[in-house]
């Protein structure tokens, strides 16, 4: 197996599970504590919102800083600031502050931005023709974090006397971690980016292809922080309780990482077009399933299949995004589908406090069909005009 044999792999492997953790904790409680101490209940998700704006802001920077020192110290910075931002959110939520905690998110967001690399690193360190599953084997090290971490955001909860700061201090201990983890890479198995700036990532875009590429990647990660970051508070609004949210948000994680296990080699086999149609089929299914009812079996299966949709949409999307670029264009190509990412992530998750309480649940997820199309549209329109080319 392609992970067993490439060690810098492996260690991108643990360092996705442990961000992940992370990850799973935060989407498990964050909209929960913001709804506690936010003054308004719309601005409940404003602080998984300021996560996702951190990411954002930091994507360039991080990419500018690894072309001049390379990935191993641009990784390390960003499991730094998951250790910073688990502490203050902690001390956010000891101290009853709002603000406190919103800030310590914020630079979990930078954490976050520094983990989009890792898939990249991954593609970086194998032969073109196993570039999918590469990308698949680091993706899929959510997997294992998808079976302890929402037993482990449930113990942490309570794990010190003021509810939910033990959870904050358990982010911040996964991501020294991390931290460690990152510091074994070897430089030459996570090669530096090219230089270039925003001017070359306009260049890029221009191109059918790569353009198809972004948004393919960006929609199916825009509309499952959306979905995601909604649904606890969609069953907190139907009377379920924190346990069901923890559960169906694991069962989401599974779904998020499961198909990795051969998501990777159907792209290597049949192509990241095809992986990438099936990923939004998913997502369309899981919206399907979202409208049909409120049960818990319902909320479990759409958020499954919503988690598969976004796995398929991402791995075939980054792939593709390799077959569009030189490799002098890596650092521009990369940096510029982690802004796409990053910018839908913030504007959804803005919104996704505001429209749950605003225009509910059923409108959310009708509003992902028409984006779904466009992303599809774009994906067929990308791939005619390769073929003319050829």
């Amino acid at each position: 197996m392609l992970l067993l044999r490439n060690a810098t792999l492996r260690l991108l492997f643990t360092s996705q599970a442990l961000y992940w953790a992370c990850s799973i904790i935060g989407i498990t409680l964050t909209s929960l504590v913001g709804a506690r101490l936010a003054p308004w209940p719309v601005l409940a998700t404003l602080p998984l919102a300021l996560l996702v704006l951190g990411s954002l802001l930091s994507v360039q920077p991080l990419s500018m800083f690894m072309q001049r020192h390379g990935r191993r110290a641009g990784l390390r910075t960003g499991a730094l600031f998951g250790i910073a931002g688990g502490l203050v959110a902690m001390a956010g939520v000891l101290l009853g502050s709002f603000a406190v905690f919103c800030c310590g998110t914020l630079c979990v967001g930078v954490y976050q931005s520094s983990s989009g690399y890792y898939r990249y690193a991954a593609l970086e360190a194998v032969a073109a023709h196993q570039k999918g599953r590469a990308a698949a084997c680091v993706v899929g090290g959510g997997l294992f974090a998808a079976l302890f971490a929402p037993p482990l955001s449930l113990w942490s909860r309570n794990a010190l006397a003021t509810p939910f700061a033990g959870a904050y201090l358990a982010i911040a201990v996964l991501a020294a971690l991390g931290w460690l983890v990152v510091s074994r890479l070897p430089e030459g198995g996570a090669p530096r980016a090219a230089a270039g700036g925003m001017a070359a990532m306009r260049q890029l875009l221009a191109r059918p292809a790569l353009r198809a590429a972004v948004v393919m990647t960006a929609t199916g990660h825009g509309l499952m922080i959306l979905v995601m970051n909604a649904t606890p508070l969609a069953m907190d609004f139907c009377g379920f309780s924190a346990g069901a949210a923890a559960q169906v948000i694991q069962w989401h994680v599974v779904g998020m990482f499961l198909p990795a296990l051969f998501a990777g080699a159907c792209v290597d086999r049949w192509g990241g077009r095809r992986v990438a149609v099936v990923g939004a089929l998913c997502l369309v299914t899981s919206a399907g399933l979202a409208l049909s009812g409120l049960s818990f079996t319902q909320f479990l299966a759409s958020s499954f299949l919503l988690g598969a949709g976004w796995n398929l949409m991402v791995i075939a999307g980054t792939t593709l995004l390799g077959d569009t670029h030189t490799p002098e264009e890596r650092g521009q190509a990369q940096a510029l589908m982690e802004l796409s990412n990053g910018g839908v992530a913030a504007t959804m998750s803005f919104a996704s406090g505001a429209l749950i309480n605003g225009v509910g649940w059923t409108a959310i997820n009708v509003a992902m069909l028409p984006l779904l199309a466009l992303a599809l549209g774009v994906l067929a329109a990308g791939g005619r005009r390769m073929a003319r080319e050829a």
